[in-house]
């Protein structure tokens, strides 16, 4: 399996998710109200405008708003850490691992954002069928579910590299 070149890759990541996430949000609130959708395929896809004080799927929202707030920026920098201190020794198993500390950095950081902003979340991908709605999301969300997929993956596939010293 190939190494990463350098710490580039990951850093390219999480700013790219960062600019993306960041710059979707903003034409979403320039252009639509609170709780407006605009059906972008129907009965599969609107785009729409909600905000998220809790976790996933709403998780926590109904705590105090500074002891969630605290709580949740909290969170958010301690993954982050995570990912920073990590990097060295995940990427001496491959560079699919350099990629998913990338996605999943870059998507905890647009988030983190959006909570030191705002106080909530930002989203507005709103996926269905019928009237089975899938909790909205955004691009950082994304990036964290694609993240831990790579992760899922690497380690699937490449199990015997763990341990392995090689340059990062």
């Amino acid at each position: 399996m190939k190494k990463p070149d350098s710490p580039l890759i990951p850093l390219a990541w999480l700013l790219g998710v960062v600019v993306l996430d960041q710059a979707t949000k903003a034409l979403v609130m320039a252009n639509f109200a609170m709780f407006e959708l605009q059906p972008v395929i129907p009965g599969l896809f609107n785009l729409t405008f909600l905000t998220n004080a809790g976790a996933a799927f709403g998780i926590l929202a109904g705590f105090k708003s500074v002891w969630r707030q605290v709580f949740f920026v909290g969170v958010a920098l301690a993954a982050l850490g995570v990912m920073f201190f990590s990097y060295r020794q995940l990427c001496r198993q491959g560079r699919i691992f350099a990629h998913a500390i990338g996605l999943i950095a870059g998507g905890a950081a647009g988030n983190l954002l959006d909570r030191l902003r705002f106080g909530a979340v930002v989203d507005f991908l709103d996926f269905y069928l019928g009237s089975h709605h899938w909790p909205a999301f955004n691009v950082a969300d994304s990036a964290i579910t694609v993240g831990v997929g790579l992760f899922i993956l690497g380690s699937i596939l490449y199990p015997d590299e763990q341990g392995k010293s090689v340059k990062c």
